[in-house]
């Protein structure tokens, strides 16, 4: 069963996710990290994102791209809940012969469309996914990516920020969980650092399902968009 958008509906619902979570378990499972991004992943795939199991090889799909790829069990709960691949994989996370590491891999993961794990290399995997459907005359497919306020230490990301904004990418989205986790503060904070170099930009509270529903939809004609969701301080 599909909805509007083509992509599969869900099997569980918000409610759920919970339950999915509790399923995993480990030492390295970095639970604060994985329920801060919980919310945004599931108005993303629950609303927004055109894309579900069956769609994984249609070109003009939505792309997602976790790059806060530490504490991947909200990614999972997520996944599962909309049927990428079955809950039963979530009691073996982290385990020698499960597809769920503690990184996700893309090669492993049903929905996962690259390999994370490495802080900072997201963002600018997402401007060369924008600039190669450009190249192959593709301008419906929306790509996504999620970072950490940390990862905007990572001199890959200040490099991108600064190319996709006067490049005009339109395509592109990033959404930044702002759990006041970066080492180094910025003038004006994470908004006006995307602002100055041309992005459209939206400062949600994080948990706020439809608050983060307007910010994402939100239109943002040629210049790529950015959503900072707060969350919860990192303990």
């Amino acid at each position: 069963m599909t909805n509007s958008t083509g992509a599969e509906l869900r099997t569980h619902g918000y409610a759920d996710l919970n339950r999915l979570m509790s399923l995993m378990t480990g030492d390295e499972k970095h639970g604060p990290a994985a329920t801060s991004t919980l919310d945004v992943l599931w108005v993303l795939y629950d609303r927004v994102l055109r894309v579900g199991p069956a769609a994984m090889d249609d070109p003009e799909r939505d792309r997602f791209l976790l790059s806060k790829g530490h504490g991947p069990m909200a990614y999972y709960a997520v996944l599962a809940a909309h049927g990428f691949f079955g809950e039963e994989l979530l009691t073996g996370f982290g385990t020698f012969d499960s597809p769920l590491g503690q990184h996700p891999d893309r090669l492993l993961v049903p929905g996962a469309e690259i390999g994370s794990g490495s802080l900072g290399h997201g963002l600018p995997l997402a401007v060369g996914t924008v600039l190669g459907l450009r190249a192959q005359g593709r301008t419906d497919p929306r790509v996504w990516v999620l970072v950490g306020d940390a990862e905007l230490d990572e001199g890959s990301n200040h490099e991108a920020l600064a190319f996709a904004g006067p490049s005009g990418l339109e395509q592109l989205h990033t959404v930044v969980i702002d759990n006041a986790s970066a080492t180094y503060g910025r003038p004006g904070g994470i908004a006006a650092r995307f602002e100055t170099a041309g992005w459209s930009v939206v400062s949600v509270d994080g948990g706020d399902h439809e608050a983060l529903y307007a910010a994402f939809t939100a239109p943002h004609p040629g210049r790529p968009h950015a959503v900072v969701a707060r969350t919860a301080p990192k303990r």
